[in-house]
């Protein structure tokens, strides 16, 4: 028993565990490697489009025994999070878009009022630091750095040459910037919902239990158990995202209707399969399974849309032309990778348990299956948070490709003009 207690503990455990800044860097030390496009990093590749001239600078540096970088953060650095997440809860209704955007790019401060500033004071906190220390940090996320091979020294002029290098690159890099920190921000915040979502893994064999013991039974376990984890999950994301527990209580009233009907549809897909309807009694179990995770997701985007809304109205946020609340909801909800994981996965759901069902009738009472399909957004949610990281970078190296294609074909068209 202490063992299960301990297992369980760990799985879900709540603590915060104390981190260091990490950082890996990607070095070009010969004129060989240079003169191989395709192989280096996109960094290196952006600012000698950038300025083409850089190449032969380079390369002359290289020859001299230095080594060229590319130094990248693997995480927001702790500090940097923890500034963003007290200032987002202390004065912009727990949202981090589009003030984060908009300070990370142009150095906008965000608004807040002098009562907010005074109860941050009283918390101990100076929202002017904070936001001192989020300026400060954003240049390091992503740096092109000279690497002194033979510890000669580096020169005035070298580090002259780095710094405009790095000034051409910062627009470029703050995209990275921007999806590292709303990324990073929002896996720290869900961190005990990615916790709750690990322990899923005990519904497989209670399921396969429960469908042996009465057939029928494990089905239902395997179609409300996800959801009700799924719940808990959100609530605790939310709870980190800093809203209170009076705010979600509204939430339950819908939820609990939702609940009811989905546990009667699980009990349906018994009945359902006796008068030979199997595949549409895979479609009632798969739309049963993801019912209350839709509802939930739902009813997060009404919460901060709420929150935009106050935003709205105290002046704290100018709608720009196209923008709308719903949109900077959709946007502020969907930071977190496991919300496109959770509808992705509760758009297939119902189909696949339907063909699962149709094509291997057997596997419809067996509860390892039935838990598989009973939980197909939030494996599908747990594979995009594993992915998130390589899509973010994919996304970034699409843009890195589109920026160097518009700088080529400017200079193209400038010396086009010039012979005209």
């Amino acid at each position: 028993m202490n063992l299960l207690s301990s297992w369980w503990s760990k799985l879900i455990s709540v603590r915060r565990e104390k981190s260091i800044d990490r950082f890996h860097v990607k070095v070009v030390t010969t004129a060989a490697e240079l003169a191989i496009a395709e192989d280096l990093p996109m960094e290196l590749r952006y600012v000698m489009a950038v300025r083409p001239s850089r190449f032969e600078t380079f390369r002359a540096l290289l020859d001299r025994g230095y080594g060229i970088g590319v130094r990248m953060v693997d995480k927001t650095p702790e500090r940097v999070l923890l500034a963003v997440d007290r200032i987002s809860r202390e004065t912009q209704e727990n949202t981090i878009l589009p003030w984060l955007e908009r300070f990370l790019r142009h150095e906008e401060l965000p608004v807040w009022t002098a009562d907010e500033l005074e109860h941050a004071e009283k918390a101990g906190l100076n929202l002017y630091e904070e936001i001192r220390v989020i300026r400060d940090q954003r240049f390091e996320f992503v740096k092109i750095v000279l690497v002194d091979l033979h510890n000669r020294g580096v020169t005035d002029e070298e580090q002259t040459l780095m710094h405009d290098v790095n000034l051409d690159l910062f627009p470029l890099a703050i995209d990275t910037i921007t999806h590292r920190v709303t990324f990073d921000n929002a896996h720290t915040r869900t961190e005990i919902a990615q916790s709750l979502i690990k322990a899923m893994i005990v519904i497989g064999p209670l399921a396969h239990v429960l469908e042996h013991v009465l057939s029928g039974l494990g089905k239902v376990f395997a179609a409300s158990s996800d959801d009700l984890l799924s719940e808990a999950a959100e609530l605790f994301a939310l709870r980190g995202s800093g809203f209170t527990w009076r705010q979600l209580g509204s939430r339950f009233w819908m939820l609990g209707a939702v609940f009811v009907l989905a546990t009667f549809g699980a009990f349906q897909v018994e009945p359902l399969i006796e008068s030979g309807h199997v595949m549409l009694a895979g479609i009632v179990f798969g739309l049963s399974a993801v019912s209350l995770s839709l509802t939930t997701a739902i009813q997060s985007i009404g919460l901060y849309q709420r929150s935009y809304h106050r935003l709205a109205q105290a002046g704290k946020i100018a709608l720009q032309p196209g923008q709308s609340l719903l949109g900077l909801a959709l946007r502020q909800d969907f930071t977190n990778p496991t919300r496109i994981g959770l509808f992705l996965g509760a758009a297939v759901s119902p189909l696949l348990a339907g063909l699962v069902f149709l094509t291997q009738p057997l596997l419809a009472s067996n509860g390892w299956i039935l838990a598989l399909l009973g939980s197909t957004e939030s494996i599908v949610a747990g594979c995009a948070v594993l992915s998130a990281t390589r899509i973010e970078r994919l996304f970034f190296r699409a843009k890195v490709s589109t920026a160097m294609r518009n700088i080529l074909q400017g200079t193209h068209l400038d010396k086009t003009q010039k012979v005209r």
